[in-house]
């Protein structure tokens, strides 16, 4: 009996030891000592709503009646943050600062160490690429780690470069630095411009290294490995939907859910609930409300595309399994800003057919929606789908009129000829090779006429005209951008064979790539016999005769106003905030990966301190670089030109790109 009682004494005394523990570990001063990422609330609704395969079987496979995979992320080496986004980690309740300081925040923030609560799955998508159905795709590199929760929303996180998953093909799931500091830079730099888009919350590095071969020429070399942090309501896509795709007319390939009708009701169901509750409430009529729910995916991908035509971005890879359902800017591959003004510009060097062009972007993206609705089909009849598509370019042209007049602070009035002011503008820019984001911001200084004055008064148009002078091309710029991508003796053969074989011709090209070419061949040969001197005087008179233009419509918006300093100040307020003065071009991004390949992330994160600001001028931060020059690397600077000699001239962040910036190619 004795030796009972003990026993009970020690055993109550050991519950109460428990309780006592449990109450610290639940009392806030405990909390604060914890991880801020053990802190974090996950509520993965996605992995419960819609249906997971289960198996970790090893290797790339089939996945058939499965939205997610569930995957085990491969840690890195030693991994070391290279930068965070103070912004994009408060979606997630995170303080940057605290992220930091985390001795194992790398861990957490590459997927090398699973977060309390993450649930890591890899999503299941199929996707037209270059216009041919690719069969499944899916996250072959991306790990969704789960959602998390705070007061106001819910946040899907997931990791890119965190290793293989079944839909990893014969990749191996990696990202390199290179690649995920311009995915970094580029989804912050946006959002900070105002457009729709993914967000990243951090980039990590590491000591694992993998092969790449860069431009696919043979000339691999080991590369650094890195990982992104990325953030958004949700990364389901167009290609989300094309997993039920049955056998495509032209490739034999079909979804890994083919015939799965339920699974593709019951993601249709989860997407309109979740994330448009609105018009999920509204509607009653299942079908009415999938026509509503893709009329506002319609709305929302025409204000996008709207919006990157309007700041120079180009997306570079616009597959359907690279556009997001929520209209945001998704997956950051080989974009880019145009610098100078190019309807025909071209970011990703292996779009050899330009089929993702500056100008094709909204008619491409038009095409997407349509594979949409065929997929959607039949729970969005075709019948009523058709109607809702024919929607899309009204849409599209008011988005992109309504920015346009933004940009050129026509705020009072909307007349008709401000489309043809707003072409003339760009085939301007186009002949006298300006540069695209400096001119756009250049016009809030000139002015418009005063009371009594005329529109074309020659000292109002040169001052304005000598402005706009500054961002034009040099005769060897405009002589390299005029140089057909094809060597004369294949555009020769090219020309010939659609005379004499016109089937064969339509096999290895077409006739919008030729006629293309052969217009720059010609542009060439007007500017290999015109002079400097020429250029110049050509450059002036196009600048004149459309700042005459200019002119006259601003007049028009001072008419029957009486406070004139009031619209004019309002008109350079509106205009400054809505014409950025730095956008990430190519060579800025490539400044700072060359810094961060050699060990330096400062200049990654001075970067993204510039973009987070881009309607801002920032003077000083290009010459804290160039203090800290490297004179021995042969490769400029961040924000510094190069020289034969070796040194470097500072260049700040907002003016032209150096000449070397046009020999960057990003695949």
């Amino acid at each position: 009996m004795a030796g009972g009682g003990v026993r009970r004494r020690v055993l109550y005394s050991n519950t109460l030891l428990f309780r006592s523990f449990l109450c610290v570990m639940d009392s806030p001063g405990f909390a604060r000592r914890r991880s801020s990422f053990e802190r974090l609330r996950f509520n993965n609704v996605a992995l419960r709503r819609l249906p997971v395969d289960e198996s970790h079987a090893p290797g790339a496979r089939p996945v058939r009646g499965a939205c997610f995979s569930r995957v085990t992320p491969q840690p890195l080496e030693r991994p070391q943050l290279v930068a965070v986004s103070s912004a994009a980690l408060a979606l997630l309740g995170l303080d940057a600062r605290e992220v930091v300081g985390e001795p194992l925040g790398p861990e957490y923030l590459s997927g090398s160490r699973v977060m309390p609560g993450s649930q890591p799955a890899a999503h299941c998508y199929s996707g037209y690429q270059f216009g041919q159905f690719a069969g499944q795709l899916g996250d072959g590199a991306a790990c969704y780690l789960g959602e998390v929760e705070n007061p106001s929303r819910r946040w899907e996180v997931q990791v890119k470069g965190s290793g293989p998953t079944p839909y990893s093909r014969q990749a191996d799931g990696r990202k390199v630095l290179r690649s995920s500091v311009r995915e970094f830079l580029c989804s912050e730099a946006l959002f900070a411009l105002g457009l729709p888009t993914t967000r990243a919350g951090s980039i990590v590095t590491s000591d694992t290294h993998v092969m790449r071969d860069v431009f696919y020429d043979g000339n691999a070399r080991m590369e650094r490995c890195a990982a992104v942090l990325r953030i958004a309501p949700t990364f389901i896509r167009f290609g989300s939907f094309e997993i039920f795709k049955q056998a495509d007319a032209v490739t034999g390939r079909q979804g890994p859910s083919c015939g799965c009708d339920e699974i593709r009701t019951q993601m249709l169901d989860y997407v309109v609930e979740t994330f448009f509750p609105e018009i999920h409430a509204s509607h009653t009529d299942v079908v009415e409300r999938n026509a509503a729910f893709f009329r506002e995916v319609t709305r929302r991908t025409a204000r996008l595309v709207a919006q990157w035509q309007c700041v120079g971005f180009c997306h570079g890879v616009l597959n359907t399994d690279n556009m997001s359902i929520l209209g945001l800017t998704l997956d950051y591959g080989p974009f880019g800003f145009m610098d100078r003004f190019d309807p025909d510009f071209v970011c990703n060097a292996s779009d050899n057919s330009g089929r993702y062009k500056y100008r094709a972007q909204p008619e491409i993206c038009h095409w997407n929606l349509a594979r949409l609705a065929e997929a959607l089909s039949p729970n969005l009849p075709s019948e009523r789908a058709g109607p809702l598509l024919d929607e899309y370019f009204p849409l599209y042209n008011a988005f992109y009129l309504g920015t346009m007049r933004r940009k050129l602070g026509l705020l009072r009035k909307e007349e008709p000829e401000d489309e043809t002011l707003i072409t003339n503008l760009l085939q301007t820019m186009h002949n006298t090779g300006a540069d695209f984001t400096n001119t756009f911001r250049s016009l809030s200084q000139i002015l418009g006429p005063v009371q009594g004055e005329a529109a074309d008064d020659t000292e109002a148009l040169e001052r304005a005209t000598e402005l706009l002078l500054d961002q034009c091309a040099s005769l060897e710029e405009m002589r390299a951008s005029s140089r057909p991508s094809m060597h004369p003796r294949e555009l020769a053969m090219l020309v010939s064979m659609a005379q004499s074989n016109p089937a064969l011709f339509h096999v290895l090209s077409d006739r919008a790539m030729l006629t293309q070419q052969l217009e720059k061949l010609s542009r060439l040969q007007e500017l290999m016999e015109t002079t400097e001197e020429e250029l110049r005087r050509q450059q002036r008179e196009n600048w004149s005769s459309w700042i005459r233009q200019y002119r006259q419509r601003l007049a028009h918006e001072y008419e029957g106003g009486s406070d004139v300093q009031g619209t004019w100040e309002e008109r350079v307020r509106v205009m400054d905030s809505t014409n950025p003065c730095v956008v990430l071009r190519n060579y800025i991004a490539q400044n700072a990966i060359e810094a961060a390949e050699k060990g330096d992330f400062s200049e990654v994160q001075r970067v993204l301190k510039v973009l987070e600001k881009p309607f801002c001028v920032q003077r000083g931060l290009e010459r804290e670089r160039s203090a800290q020059r490297d004179e021995g690397a042969g490769q400029g600077e961040a924000g510094e030109e190069r020289s034969d000699t070796g040194s470097h001239a500072p260049v700040p962040y907002d003016s032209k790109p150096p000449a070397w910036a046009s020999e960057l190619c990003v695949t």
